[in-house]
C-alpha cells in the first residue's frame, strides 16, 4: 500500500460529475487538480450498504474541503455507467458534489496497492499534498465506515505547519512550528 511520502500514482480515468447523461463524464488524471491538496477515498462496490454513507458523509464536507484548497475524489473499481446508474437511483447520491472516478481496469486501485483479493478496491483513504506527496494513508475493515470530519481534522492538522496534539482542532494551539 502507499504510505506517507509516497508519491501520487499517474492515471487516467473517466469520472461521473453530474447525474444528467448528457454531461455526466469528464476524464480526469493525476495532474487535474496538481497544486492543490487532494483526498481520494476508495470504496469497494456501487449498490452496498456502508459506501452510500460514506459517500454522503464525504459530500457532506465537500464545501470545507474546498474551502481548504483540497480536491476530493472518490474512487471505485466500478464502471462510469454504473457509478452514473447508481448516483441516479439513490436520492442520496444523485448530487454528490465530487468526482466519482471509474478504475474499472483496476489500475489506480493497484496502484495504490489497495485492490483487494476480491478484485475490489479496499475501503482506503489517502491525503495528497500540493507537490503530489501522500501525508495521509489508511484502510478499514469493509465492515466499518470511515468517519470525513476526522478526515477533515487530519487535513487540517497537516495544513497547520506545525505539531499537533492528540485530538488536535483547527484553532488549537501548536505544540510547536
Amino acid at each position: 500500500m502507499k504510505t506517507i511520502n509516497d508519491t501520487l500514482p499517474t492515471f487516467t480515468l473517466t469520472a461521473v460529475i453530474s447525474p444528467e447523461a448528457a454531461n455526466a463524464f469528464t476524464e480526469i488524471t493525476e495532474k487535474t487538480y496538481a497544486g492543490s491538496w487532494q483526498v481520494y477515498f476508495f470504496w469497494p462496490k456501487d449498490f452496498t450498504f456502508v459506501c452510500p454513507t460514506e459517500i454522503i458523509g464525504f459530500g457532506e464536507i465537500d464545501s470545507e474541503l474546498k474551502k481548504r484548497d483540497t480536491q476530493l475524489l472518490g474512487v471505485s473499481t466500478d464502471s462510469e455507467y454504473v457509478h452514473l446508474a447508481w448516483r441516479n437511483e439513490h436520492h442520496g447520491l444523485k448530487n454528490s458534489p465530487f468526482p466519482w472516478l471509474a478504475d474499472l481496469k483496476k489500475e489506480l486501485s493497484d496502484a495504490f496497492g489497495v485492490l483487494s483479493d476480491e478484485g475490489v478496491a479496499q475501503r482506503a483513504t489517502f491525503i495528497v499534498d500540493p507537490e503530489g506527496k501522500i501525508r495521509f494513508a489508511a484502510t478499514y475493515d469493509d465492515s466499518v465506515g470511515r468517519n470525513p470530519e476526522e478526515i477533515l481534522r487530519v487535513l487540517d492538522a497537516l495544513q497547520s505547519g506545525g505539531l499537533c496534539a492528540c485530538r488536535w482542532q483547527k484553532g488549537d494551539e501548536l505544540l510547536a512550528t
